[in-house]
């Protein structure tokens, strides 16, 4: 167990940033806490590719327990529009990180012996576009509105132009769209320092 604290240390310092900062817009389409949370698949990757799926799985679950805490505390923050988290987001959160991060590790687990950049870079992408749907869907579909009908998210509704030019679409399918886009700039920028981290930690290990 004490061989992965460092990774479990950084998932849950990833978790709780983007907690803070997904308050925080960055343009019209994003948050900056975009831009932090995809953090959270390079970690798990890096643990995965140093000590396998077993203790991948164990930073995911601390992951996960960071990320209800930082809901359940959002709660109970009253900002100007009510809450700072409702329960949808809070559930779709909490679901989204789980079921992509699982399916992360399933899935580099089972590409891990070929080419050395495969594995993290489809089980990311395929992470990050099922984390993306559950979590927008979840939170802001008019379809899923009896999970919390107190919560009106009928801005989320509203049809525009897909990211300000495609065809028309609720505003949250433009927010998932760029949201993911995000995920894929940085999962192939994540490359980088994968390819360091795990030639110093597998150094180390051996």
């Amino acid at each position: 167990m004490t061989r992965i604290l460092p990774g479990i240390f950084a998932m849950a310092a990833i978790v709780v940033a983007s907690n803070i900062l997904v308050q925080f817009l960055f343009g019209q389409w994003l948050t900056w806490g975009a831009f932090t949370y995809p953090l959270a698949f390079l970690v798990t990757d890096v643990m995965n590719r140093v000590y396998g799926a077993r203790d991948a799985r164990k930073v995911v679950f601390a992951g996960f327990i960071a990320g209800v805490a930082c809901s359940l505390i959002g709660t109970q923050i009253i900002g100007e529009f009510g809450p700072l988290v409702t329960w949808r987001i809070a559930v779709g959160s909490g679901l989204a990180f789980l079921s992509a991060q699982l399916l992360d590790v399933a899935i580099f687990d089972r590409l891990r012996g070929g080419t050395w950049w495969r594995a993290p870079l489809v089980s990311t992408f395929v992470g990050s576009a099922v984390d993306t749907a559950l979590f927008f869907t979840i939170a802001f579909s008019a379809t899923l509105a009896f999970i919390e009908p107190g919560n009106d998210v009928s801005w989320a509704g509203e049809v525009l132009p897909m990211l300000g030019f495609g065809p028309a679409a609720p505003l949250w399918v433009s927010l998932a769209v760029a949201d993911w886009g995000v995920k894929l700039a940085l999962a192939l920028i994540a490359l980088v320092p994968f390819r360091i981290i795990v030639r110093r930690l597998g150094a180390r290990v051996a």
